[in-house]
């Protein structure tokens, strides 16, 4: 049976919510009288789905909505909003509340609004169990010389991994960080040649010499390919530009801390920070970046 707690100060408003999704969605309904008996009941009982009201004393319904998506739990929150508290109640929604019910409203709203929040979070339920399924998940990318396309494969290849295999924001990042890196470097030093040491003069050459040459022959003809295969163990990035390549052993110590504050060595610094496993070909035009899955 559903698990539904309730979330007010006020002893009419708790039995009005808890009255009208006991009785008409058949949900078991417990209650706390504030914010942080609240929390402490989300921690303890683990219910499908959280009612509260946005202004309580101590902890005010912005403020658990915050703390419980800070403790990493996602469990569905509903907001019952009184007159005035509008403003509140969009900042609880960008902090991670599913919807919100006016008081007024409760007895027109509240049960179809719980309906359709319970039937989102039982479908992301489904889909993180059917990716805990998945064996092997490959994809194969062809980009131009255009930032925009390296910036925007980063993002959803992230996303990709991270829905594979439940990845916290942090984790997730990092990997996005390390493909636009990796992916730029693709553009900028092998299809377009533009060496590295230009960035670090005080002027814009280097972004200048980019726009020169991804209009010219033969840059302008070049492609990035990637291929990015994610199994239940590891996911893997092979990254390959067009260009000639170049000697691999010139490039910048990656265990050198002072690289990170370089700009020609940031990149090689970030993929052997956040990556299990950094391969380069005889050529010098492709990477391999590996990240193993860590187990919980």
């Amino acid at each position: 049976m559903t698990l539904v707690l309730i979330v007010d100060d006020s002893p009419l408003d708790r039995a009005l919510a808890g009255g009208i999704l006991g009785k008409q969605l058949g949900c078991r309904v417990i209650y706390a009288e504030d914010g942080n008996a609240g929390l402490e009941s989300i921690r303890n009982h683990q219910p499908d789905l959280v009612v509260t009201d946005m202004q309580m004393p101590a902890m005010n319904g912005l403020e658990m909505v915050a703390a419980v998506r800070k403790e990493g739990l996602q469990t569905p929150i509903i907001l019952m909003t009184a007159t005035g508290s509008e403003e509140l109640a969009v900042e609880a929604l960008k902090a991670g509340a599913s919807s919100y019910v006016a008081k007024r409203t409760l007895a027109k709203r509240l049960m179809e609004t719980a309906q359709m929040v319970l039937s989102e979070a039982n479908e992301d339920r489904e889909e993180n169990l059917l990716m805990n399924r998945l064996r092997v998940h490959s994809e194969s990318f062809q980009l131009t010389n255009r930032v925009e396309e390296c910036q925007s494969l980063s993002k959803y290849l992230q996303k990709r991994v991270a829905q594979i295999w439940t990845l916290n924001q942090s984790s997730r990042l990092r990997i996005g960080l390390v493909l636009e890196e990796a992916l730029l470097n693709a553009l900028y030093h092998g299809n377009l040649e533009v060496s590295s040491t230009l960035k670090e003069a005080s002027d814009s050459s280097f972004y200048n010499l980019v726009s020169q040459r991804q209009n010219e022959l033969p840059y302008k003809n070049r492609f990035i390919e990637i291929d990015a295969q994610t199994t239940t163990e590891e996911t893997r990035f092979v990254i390959r530009d067009g260009g000639p390549g170049f000697d691999v052993k010139k490039l910048p110590d990656p265990t050198d801390p002072e690289n990170l504050t370089r700009p020609s060595g940031r990149g090689v610094m970030l993929m052997h920070a956040f990556m299990d496993e950094v391969q380069y070909n005889e050529k010098g035009n492709e990477v391999t970046l590996v990240k193993v899955r860590k187990q919980s």
